[in-house]
């Protein structure tokens, strides 16, 4: 099974499930005109819309490149991670207003044992999701995936606080307002982190550790000819991956000589990281 019909199976289930238990929380936080429940419904519901999102980057990432696009189509899904941030952000402030609106007129919730049930299902049910997303996306390397199991693991904490807040909330009329404001920024704060990451691949970042110390074995290895390799960068595009480095070589070295050197090396980064890459080569000095 390819990457696309990862992305395809867990958008699908999400929409299910997701839509399913927005009705249910929904139900639930009207009946107890509980603004925490109500945020967490809505919450629940974009997870819906994000799982679109997915689903759209994941057909967009699948057309294969043409005269426009010589890298292909991959960064549409770093993209709709981005969106999907980007909404879960706007969910997030939007709640924040209305529990601190909440608190400064004291408004309190009745809670019963429907809304228990209903919440600790979600817990249970958007844990299992968000583990099931998490596991695809580090299976086939993608951060929409990722990005919609976090959404997923903050929906089901937001769910287990509420739960927990209910169980005190006889005797603290404010319960319910804290609870929005904790949920609301455990929703801002996973937003902030999902746009980093999908910001940090489009503007451009260099390899981390792991990627640095593999690719100089490599040139090590392969192609002890060459000497301070230097000004490393890695451009993701969805699968497609360039790097560019520089590195030094033996200025008597022939054009011929250094030619063939770079094609070995180019070659043996492909089998190893699945990457193509290009060199600019500099005498010593």
């Amino acid at each position: 099974m390819n990457k696309n019909k990862y992305g395809y199976i867990e958008g699908f289930l999400s929409i299910l499930i997701n839509t399913i238990l927005f009705f249910l929380k929904i139900i639930a936080g009207k009946k107890s005109g509980s603004i925490s429940m109500i945020a967490d419904a809505w919450h629940t519901l974009s997870d819906s819309l994000t799982s679109l999102v997915v689903i759209y980057g994941f057909w967009i990432s699948s057309i294969p490149k043409d005269k426009e696009h010589p890298f292909g189509h991959g960064r549409a899904e770093v993209i709709s991670s981005i969106i999907i941030g980007t909404l879960l952000a706007i969910v997030g402030f939007n709640f924040l207003i209305d529990s601190f609106k909440n608190f400064l007129n004291k408004k309190s919730s009745i809670f019963d044992i429907t809304g228990i049930i209903i919440f600790l299902i979600s817990v249970v049910v958007k844990e299992a999701l968000a583990s099931f997303s998490i596991i695809l996306g580090k299976k086939t390397n993608s951060r929409s995936l990722i990005a919609d199991g976090w959404h997923h693991r903050s929906d089901a904490l937001a769910s287990l606080l509420i739960v927990i807040g209910i169980i005190f909330s006889k005797n603290l009329w404010w319960i319910d307002s804290i609870l929005g404001v904790l949920v609301s920024l455990l929703i801002i704060y996973t937003a902030f982190d999902i746009i980093k990451g999908g910001s940090n691949i489009l503007l451009g970042e260099n390899p981390d550790e792991e990627m640095d110390k593999k690719l100089k074995d490599i040139i090590k290895n392969c192609t002890p000819e060459l000497n301070d390799i230097h000004h490393i960068h890695i451009h993701k595009y969805g699968d497609h991956i360039e790097i560019t480095l520089h590195a030094r070589m033996a200025g008597e070295t022939t054009i011929n000589k250094a030619h063939d050197i770079c094609n070995i090396l180019e070659k043996e980064i492909k089998k190893e990281l699945n990457a193509d890459a290009t060199l600019h080569i500099e005498p010593e000095k």
